[in-house]
């Protein structure tokens, strides 16, 4: 397995669903900005709503830091807006939902199910150069956290602004960060 972390956004063109419009998302809509693709199995399931409108409640926090998100699973774009018309739950996204049906995007970011046919819920942070910086997949019975999320985008946004700096464990907006050297080993 090659290590996800540093590697580049994978090309992609892909059609999504996004506020009563369709359209074509690119790896090129990506690039020189911050991006979080969160990969889930499947429109109309059970902890998949859960997950998105809790993405959607903090969306207007990911856009005031900079960062588009982009939901993604293996449904077409006509089964994102169906489900969007059909719960109100879903009514809430205002970002892209980007459809996989092929598997290729899904493949590309290593959360393909090929028995399935589905993705497992995988989260990837991507900085405006490309580079995948955060990645979290889980089981699919596992739901993730949006406000955790947000924790990890400004912590990689902080340490990409201030490149000898690291934030440590539990590390929040403010908080103090390390500089490592060598006066740090074995006092921590």
């Amino acid at each position: 397995m090659q290590p996800i972390i540093n590697s580049q956004l994978p090309e992609f063109k892909v059609q999504a669903y996004q506020n009563g419009n369709f359209k074509t998302v690119s790896s090129n809509d990506v690039k020189g900005k911050w991006a979080i693709f969160f990969f889930y199995p499947a429109d109309f399931t059970f902890v998949c709503p859960t997950e998105l409108a809790d993405m959607a409640d903090k969306y207007a926090k990911f856009k005031e830091l900079g960062v588009e998100v982009y939901s993604v699973s293996t449904d077409t774009h006509f089964v994102h807006k169906a489900w969007h018309d059909a719960s109100e739950t879903i009514r809430k996204i205002n970002y892209p939902m980007l459809a996989d049906p092929t598997g290729a995007l899904s493949r590309a970011f290593g959360v393909w199910i090929e028995e399935d046919g589905i993705a497992y819920r995988g989260t990837f942070l991507v900085n405006p150069e490309g580079q995948i910086k955060v990645t979290e997949i889980h089981d699919n019975g596992i739901g993730r956290n949006a406000d955790e999320l947000l924790r990890k985008v400004e912590a990689a946004q902080f340490v990409a602004a201030h490149p000898n700096e690291v934030c440590p464990a539990k590390w929040k907006k403010g908080d103090a960060t390390l500089k490592p050297s060598i006066d740090l080993v074995g006092k921590i």
